[in-house]
């Protein structure tokens, strides 16, 4: 079952044709001198399968495309990802054994279809699984499992070689990378991922139905109940209060004498015209000031227009008396010479200047003619004011004398039983509001009961799921101890062969399965001298000898490591032993895994029965871009930091 995965080749279009990198052998060596672009070349692997690879700057400036043929399970694929960075995120795919262009896929996961699903499916594995974290009280659905995060298990780039293993030191990270783990050595599959995330979402919305319990439950501690019940008896106690309320005012207005006479009746419907009138005059009032607001401002404008009119005649006036003697080109005196009448005295052509033309007067006449007009309408607008607020000052009398008549006359009716009614009216309204205020709290008590529900119902499917998750979990169980042991042997046996020294005790952790040395974290252990490196290879070499020895895991028997030998210059017994390491799993399980290492140089004592690519300074890995020589050598990671 272990899943087959062969970088066929590597193709990178630059601007002066294709360069090709095939990659038959199970092992194949990348080595050549610090610059030469071993590390581009494999950064553009990783660009090509739609991450985020770090690119050198021969690559953005002369490289058109990157094409990956590669093998996949049963799929055979390839791969083309552009440089530029407007068409970066496009990957066009062939399907090889078909011969089938199939339509471009995005890297972007938002869009569909996207080249991570693609390449999940080659690996049998669903595209939408997400990585929960394990923590009981986590309320997260965890992070997208995208084939970039299965990436880094295939790929140890030169940046992570004596520093840690899959970013394990990025805390964020970790629910992904043991999820990964997981997946791919069979110890979680879809279901059970699905059903951690699931988890850890009911226990948001437990913890939400709870936090709404508590805000509802102080409020209601505010209201003076502390039932459902008790409240539903408030409300009975307020409905009586308004009967007795209502009662009480019926009474009151059964004591006055509710038919009013003839005169006060006509008082009144005149009240109401005088008041209908007074509003009227009112809005009139107010639409003759915005008229006049508005004339006045158009009358500034137009006073503006004409008085600038006047400054350019002005001006032109003034200019136009200017008379010439001299050439102004020249310099030759222009009064010795005959000129023609209506003429120019410089060009000596037709001058059609002509300052006193009616045509320089009629816009003036216009502007003019227009502020006369605006003056008579703001003349007849202030008239109408004044008419009009004549009318509302004796519409405002009218009403004022209408108002004091009616109250006079209804004064001795209902004055001996106005606190009577405040009273009355007062009561009601208490009650009116004491009843609108039980209902609110009403509401609240039947959403402390729904909420209750939904969270015993919550709390009963997450437990559930718990509860399905355990069992998931006690099946693999066996499973799991079974591939500790077996990594767990193969760890201990890569130690001892590559000669890792100060290492007594070593084992994988049996749930964030990375090395345990000496009792400690592998990042304990002194980095001099290359030892994370070393553990690195022992590492992932173990997992590769397992996964292809067991055959039942969806590991990709496939491992891409960049610059191995950097730190370990000050132990060659070491890099010996590492490369031999790399050599001995390559034979020992022909045809089954395909290794790529890209190095410096190689230990001359080990065995060259590899695939082996040599560059160097006059043939860099992009051979047809003029390499500047060792001494305008940058890092990747140099160029990456500026």
């Amino acid at each position: 079952m272990t899943t087959t995965f062969r970088l066929n080749s590597v193709t990178l279009d630059t601007l002066d044709g294709p360069v090709r990198y095939a990659f038959p052998a199970d092992l194949t060596l990348l080595a050549g001198p610090t610059g030469v672009g071993k590390t581009s070349l494999l950064e553009a692997v990783k660009y090509g399968f739609g991450c985020d690879g770090m690119l050198a700057p021969v690559f953005t400036e002369s490289v058109h495309d990157v094409s990956i043929d590669v093998t996949i399970g049963d799929a055979r694929y390839l791969l083309v990802r552009s440089i530029d960075s407007g068409k970066r995120r496009n990957v066009r795919v062939t399907d090889l054994k078909t011969q089938e262009r199939l339509p471009d896929h995005s890297t972007d996961l938002n869009q569909s279809p996207h080249l991570s699903a693609l390449l999940m499916q080659a690996l049998g594995f669903a595209d939408d699984m997400r990585a929960a974290a394990r923590a009981t009280s986590s309320t997260k659905p965890g992070s997208r499992i995208t084939f970039a995060d299965i990436f880094t298990y295939l790929y140890v780039p030169q940046s992570e070689m004596n520093r840690e293993i899959a970013r394990s030191q990025d805390p964020y990270l970790a629910p992904k990378r043991k999820a990964v783990f997981e997946l791919l050595f069979g110890l979680t599959d879809e279901a059970l991922q699905a059903l951690r995330s699931e988890a850890t979402i009911l226990n948001g919305k437990v913890d939400g139905a709870k936090r709404a319990t508590a805000t509802i439950r102080d409020f209601l501690a505010t209201t003076n109940t502390t039932s459902k019940g008790e409240a539903l008896n408030a409300v009975g106690d307020a409905a009586n209060e308004q009967i007795a309320a209502e009662a009480a005012v019926r009474a009151l207005r059964d004591e006055i004498n509710p038919v009013a006479d003839r005169e006060t009746q006509v008082m009144r419907d005149l009240l109401n015209d005088a008041e209908d009138r007074l509003a009227e005059a009112k809005a009139a009032v107010t639409s003759l000031i915005r008229q006049s607001k508005e004339l006045t401002a158009e009358r500034r404008r137009v006073e503006g227009d004409l008085a600038r009119l006047n400054r350019m005649r002005d001006a032109g006036d003034r200019i136009a008396n200017i008379e010439f003697v001299t050439c102004p080109r020249c310099l030759q005196s222009l009064t010795g010479r005959p000129v023609p009448d209506d003429a120019c005295r410089v060009c000596l052509q037709h001058d059609p200047v002509n300052a006193d033309s009616a045509e320089d007067l009629y816009e003036q006449r216009q502007l003019t003619d227009q502020l006369r007009e605006m003056d008579d309408q703001l003349r007849a607008i202030t008239e109408q004011l004044s008419a009009v607020n004549d009318a509302v000052a004796e519409r405002e009398t009218l009403v004022k004398t209408l108002t004091l008549d009616i109250e006079r006359r209804t004064s001795a009716r209902v004055t001996p039983r106005l606190q009577a009614f405040t009273d009355a009216y007062t009561s009601l309204a208490n009650a009116r509001a004491r009843q609108r205020e039980l209902e609110q709290v009403l509401r609240q008590w039947d959403r402390v009961d729904d909420i209750t529900t939904a969270e015993e119902r919550l709390t009963a499917d997450r437990d559930r799921v718990r509860a399905e998750i355990a069992r998931h979990e006690e099946t693999l169980e066996q499973r799991r101890r079974g591939i500790i042991d077996d990594l767990n042997i193969e760890f201990n046996r890569a130690l001892s062969t590559i000669g890792v020294p100060a290492i007594k005790t070593a084992h994988i952790h049996p749930t964030n399965y990375l090395p345990i040395l000496n009792g400690e974290p592998y990042t304990k252990i002194s980095r001099g001298g290359g030892i994370i490196t070393a553990v690195q290879i022992a590492y992932w070499t173990s997992i590769l000898y397992v996964v292809v020895s067991r055959g039942d895991t969806y590991y990709p028997s496939f491992l891409l490591v960049d610059s191995p030998r950097m730190a370990l210059n000050s132990n060659p017994g070491i890099a010996l032993a590492l490369y031999r390491r790399l050599h001995d799993l390559a034979t020992a399980l022909p045809g089954k895994l395909q290794l790529i290492v890209a190095d410096n140089e190689l230990p001359v004592e080990v065995e060259r029965d590899f695939a082996e690519l040599d560059f160097d300074y006059e043939h860099p890995t992009v051979p047809t871009v003029s390499h500047p020589g060792p001494n305008a050598v940058q890092t990747l990671g140099q160029n990456t930091a500026e």
